[in-house]
């Protein structure tokens, strides 16, 4: 840089301000990029997430941020955000089926929301950006209804009802895959209150029920009879030891007394007088308590045949309302079980029905459409057949018969063949009338009988040509034909019978 150089008399205040003018062009344009920045920098509060989109970075179709900021570029870049607020969502599943083929209604809650997770903000950034919330709600409740009905189809009633965090646990573990696919994930369900169609599930509660009050019933009566016992036991000791207590008072009171009468006795002379009186009282005292003892073991014996009796009777009744509730259970499920056979049965044959149907409708089209072309095939031939006799019908139909002359022939021998003749007799005459003989005339009349080939031609209305023959006119001869005398009759058999 030069020096500027001060020139006498030269004003020097301009030359300060053009070295101040860079100093605030760069302080100018600092400022402008600073506001810049404040205007294109973009925070996330706690409860969103902000996606920045556009030209984010490659292979990157959104850039989620959860937390702090970043910079929105212009032109190339923009934001939205998206809430993280939980959505609860109601969910009243009915008649769905078990995997005892049992129907039953689930109510439940479910609460979810967007993950915070960085692949689960990226797929709901790509799937829920633009909805809004009460699409984002229904979207979930259909995910939420089939993977529902699927965890209920693989637990039977007794894994749903009894164990309902295995049940949650399934749910969570069938439902919580499928909302990640969307960007969201579950937070919490609630199960309120599960029933089916055909009481099952209160049947099983009544049982319950009705087991524990009678296994309370026998544990009160076991009590009891403990109770009884031990209260029996006590009297009973009581009973002995103040029996005891006062035959040693009365034995210890007895034979003082029996030493004083013995020693006045001794005084008296009368020592075994004595001695034999407190023998008896001490035997009589001795058979009291025996009296006593035996009463209270009585007693005693008594008390517990009656707390017996009374356990006996209170498992008596708690087993017959047992088994009066199992019956109850095993009835519905006997119910409900034909009924699933019957449905099942109706279905089976419903199926079998429509199969057969269709079977039958398929051949009956297989067997018109081979008909159909059967027909078409021969119509074509036919067609051809005129075509090649230049459009000569008769000609046509004569060729056709010809080739069935070998078959007509056929016929023919073997209706002759087929022909059953148990016994012919006959009576020739050999007469010399130069005709043959009567046998011979019977077997060629016979031959005859069948029609000749042209004639059964002609009655299928077609000629055949001149080079296959033709029928010849038989004429007797003229002296025959003049002759008066009528020909002899025929020799007739002779009949036996006649």
């Amino acid at each position: 840089m030069i020096p500027l150089q001060v020139v006498p008399g030269m004003d020097t205040s301009s030359s300060g301000f053009l070295d101040l003018l860079p100093w605030i062009a760069l302080g100018f344009i600092v400022f402008v990029l600073l506001i810049w920045l404040a205007k294109r920098y973009r925070r996330c509060p706690s409860d969103q997430i902000l996606v920045v989109y556009g030209k984010v970075g490659k292979g990157q179709s959104a850039n989620c941020i959860h937390g702090g900021g970043s910079l929105v570029l212009p032109l190339v870049q923009d934001y939205r955000y998206l809430s993280l607020t939980p959505m609860t969502i109601l969910i009243d599943l009915q008649n769905a089926l078990s995997l005892q083929n049992i129907r039953i209604n689930v109510p439940s809650t479910f609460t979810v929301g967007v993950s915070t997770d960085p692949t689960i903000m990226n797929n709901a950034a790509e799937r829920l950006l633009n909805l809004p919330s009460n699409e984002i709600e229904g979207m979930a409740r259909e995910i939420i209804f089939g993977q529902l009905r699927l965890t209920v189809a693989s637990l039977t009633i007794e894994q749903i009802n009894q164990d309902r965090e295995s049940f949650l646990a399934s749910i969570r573990k069938n439902v919580e895959p499928e909302l990640n696919k969307i960007g969201l994930y579950l937070i919490n369900v609630n199960i309120t209150d599960i029933t089916d169609e055909s009481n099952y599930i209160y049947s099983i509660g009544k049982k319950a029920a009705a087991e524990a009050i009678n296994q309370a019933k026998v544990d009160v009566a076991t009590q009891d009879k403990t109770g009884a016992i031990g209260e029996a036991e006590a009297v009973r000791e009581k009973e002995i030891r103040v029996a005891e207590n006062v035959a040693q008072s009365a034995k210890g009171q007895k034979k003082a007394e029996a030493d004083r009468r013995v020693y006045v006795h001794a005084q008296e002379s009368e020592a075994v007088k004595g001695e034999n009186v407190a023998k008896a009282d001490i035997a009589d005292y001795n058979a009291g308590l025996a009296i006593k003892e035996a009463g209270a073991l009585r007693r005693g014996e008594v008390a517990k045949r009656e707390a017996e009796v009374e356990i006996q009777k209170a498992q008596y009744l708690a087993e017959q309302e047992r088994l009066n509730a199992a019956e109850v259970v095993v009835k519905e499920i006997d119910k409900r079980k034909i009924e699933i056979a019957a449905e099942a049965q109706a279905q089976k044959t419903r199926k079998e029905a429509k199969g057969e149907a269709d079977a039958i409708l398929l051949k009956y089209e297989a067997e018109a459409a081979g008909i159909r072309k059967v027909l078409d095939s021969k119509a074509a031939g036919y067609q051809s057949l005129v075509e090649s006799c230049l459009g000569d019908a008769k000609a046509a139909g004569t060729l056709l018969m010809i080739e069935k002359i070998e078959e007509v022939v056929a016929m023919q021998v073997e209706a002759i063949r087929n022909l059953k003749i148990d016994k012919i007799t006959v009576w020739d005459s050999a007469g010399g009338s130069g005709a043959g003989s009567s046998t011979a005339n019977f077997a060629s009349s016979l031959i005859k009988s069948l029609p000749p080939l042209h004639e059964v031609a002609r009655m299928a209305g077609v000629e055949l040509p001149e080079y296959l023959g033709k029928m010849i006119e038989h004429e007797e001869p003229p002296s025959r034909k003049s002759s008066a005398v009528p020909p002899p009759p025929p020799n007739k058999p002779f009949n036996p019978e006649r």
